[in-house]
C-alpha cells in the first residue's frame, strides 16, 4: 500500500483517489454508517464492509491523524482532510466510527497515560471495540456537573454506584467511559472521569426505543460496580475539565458528520413533476431547495475555514458550539423537505404500499429532531456561545 503520510497536495490527491476507486466497495456507496453501528450483527454479515473495514484498520486510516504506534496513519490534519474529501466525493464512509474515534481517542490521546494509550487505541483504530458515553443522568442533563453516580475509593478499587441515561449503543458497547462523583462536598471540583468494562458485574444496560424505531439509547445501571484504580483517566476530582475537552471533540466530529440522504432536487423533480423548462414544478419548493443547498454549502465552508484555522494553529474551539448548532437545523430543515416532497409517500411507516428510500426517509426525518439536543442541547450551546463569544453574563 502507498505510504500516503509521505506524499503530500495533489499527489497525494490522485493517490487516493486512485486507491479508493480500486478498494472502495460499489455496495458501500451512499451508504449509512448509522445502520451498522445501531445493530453490528448487520456488520458483522456483511462481506463487503468486513473486507472494507479489515483495510481501512490495517492501513490505520479509520483514525488517519493518530500516531502509527496507537493504530493510526500518521497523517498530517492537511493530509487527512484530502482523505476525506475524496471519501466524500464517492460516497464512502469510514467504518471506524463511533464514540472511540470521535470523543475517546482524541481525549486519551491528552489526557491519558501511557499505558492506557496503548491498551485502549489500537483496539479502537482496529474497530474491534465500542464505547459508550456515561455522562447524562435522570437528574444531570442540561446541568450535567449535578450527576449523582458515585464512586468510592475501595483502596485497590473504585466502587461505582449510580444511574446513567440517554447512553448511546450501550447495548452493543464493549466498554464505558464515565463521569462519577468522587466528592460530595463540590460540584465540578468533585467529578472524575472513569473507564468502565462494560461486562463488570453489576452493570444492567435497558434500551429504549425511539420514534424512529432504533434503540441505540439506554438506560444504564451500576450497582457496586468494581472498578481498576488504573482506569481513572487524569486525576481524582479533575474529571469535568477532561470532560469539557471531550465534548469539544464531540460537538466537533457531530459537525462534521456526514449524513447520506436523497438528492432533493432530483427527489421533487420524480414527485413534484419538472415544467416547460425543466424546472422542479412548484415555485416555493424550488425557492425553499435553493435556500437549503445555498445554507449547507456554506456551512461546509465554514466547516474548512474553521478546520484550517486548527490545522494553523488557531484555537477556535469556541466555534464549536455555534457549528453544531448550524449542522443540526440545516440537517433537520432537509428531513423536513424531503417528507414534504414526497407528500403523503412520506407518511409511511411499513408495508408493502410504500418504497424502501420513502420509509427511509420518513424514519431519517423522525430521528433527525435527536440532531439538536445529542451532544449538548440547543438551548446549552447557545448559552456557551452568549458567555464565550459575545461575552454576555450568565445567570446567578
Amino acid at each position: 500500500m502507498t505510504n500516503f503520510a509521505a506524499l503530500t497536495g495533489e499527489t497525494l490527491r490522485a493517490e487516493i483517489r486512485a486507491w479508493l476507486a480500486e478498494f472502495y466497495p460499489v455496495s458501500l456507496r451512499n451508504a449509512s454508517s448509522l445502520v451498522y453501528q445501531t445493530d453490528p450483527a448487520v456488520a458483522e454479515g456483511d462481506a463487503d464492509l468486513q473486507r472494507w473495514l479489515h483495510l481501512i484498520a490495517t492501513s490505520g486510516l479509520g483514525v488517519p491523524t493518530w500516531p502509527k504506534q496507537y493504530g493510526g496513519a500518521g497523517l498530517s490534519a492537511e493530509q487527512a482532510d484530502i482523505f476525506n474529501e475524496e471519501m466524500a466525493r464517492i460516497g464512502a464512509f469510514n467504518p471506524i466510527f463511533g464514540n472511540g474515534p470521535m470523543m475517546l481517542g482524541p481525549t486519551l490521546l491528552e489526557f491519558g497515560t501511557e499505558a492506557q494509550k496503548l491498551q485502549h487505541l489500537p483496539p479502537i483504530a482496529r474497530g474491534e471495540t465500542r464505547w459508550c458515553q456515561g455522562f447524562s443522568e435522570p437528574g444531570a442533563g442540561s446541568d450535567l456537573a449535578a450527576l449523582k453516580t458515585r464512586c468510592e475509593d475501595r483502596g485497590d478499587h473504585w466502587l461505582v454506584n449510580g444511574q446513567k441515561i440517554w447512553t448511546s449503543f450501550a447495548n452493543h458497547s464493549h466498554w464505558c467511559f464515565c463521569l462519577v462523583r468522587t466528592d460530595t462536598r463540590v460540584k465540578h471540583t468533585g467529578i472524575s472521569f472513569l473507564l468502565i468494562d462494560m461486562n463488570s458485574p453489576g452493570i444492567d444496560v435497558r434500551p429504549i426505543e425511539l420514534i424512529s424505531g432504533i434503540t441505540h439509547f439506554c438506560e444504564v445501571f451500576f450497582t457496586d460496580v468494581i472498578v481498576p484504580k488504573d482506569n481513572l483517566v487524569g486525576a481524582v476530582n479533575q474529571g469535568w475539565s477532561i470532560a469539557k475537552r471531550l465534548l469539544q471533540h464531540e460537538r466537533s466530529g457531530l459537525s462534521n458528520v456526514r449524513r447520506p440522504g436523497p438528492d432533493l432536487v432530483e427527489l421533487a423533480k420524480r414527485y413534484i413533476g419538472v415544467d416547460a423548462r425543466g424546472r422542479v414544478d412548484d415555485a416555493d419548493i424550488r425557492s425553499r431547495l435553493t435556500a437549503q443547498m445555498m445554507r449547507a454549502h456554506a456551512y461546509k465552508l465554514t466547516l474548512k475555514r474553521i478546520n484550517d484555522a486548527d490545522n494553523a494553529g488557531v484555537n477556535a474551539n469556541v466555534a464549536v458550539s455555534v457549528v453544531k448548532n448550524l449542522g443540526a437545523s440545516i440537517e433537520q430543515e432537509k428531513t423536513e423537505l424531503s417528507v414534504e416532497i414526497l407528500g403523503n409517500r412520506g407518511l409511511g411507516w411499513s408495508g408493502d404500499g410504500y418504497s424502501e428510500e420513502e420509509l427511509r426517509a420518513t424514519r431519517a426525518w423522525l430521528y433527525s429532531k435527536v440532531f439538536s439536543i445529542y451532544g449538548g442541547s440547543r438551548e446549552i450551546q447557545n448559552n456557551i456561545t452568549a458567555k464565550q463569544v459575545l461575552g454576555l453574563p450568565g445567570s446567578n
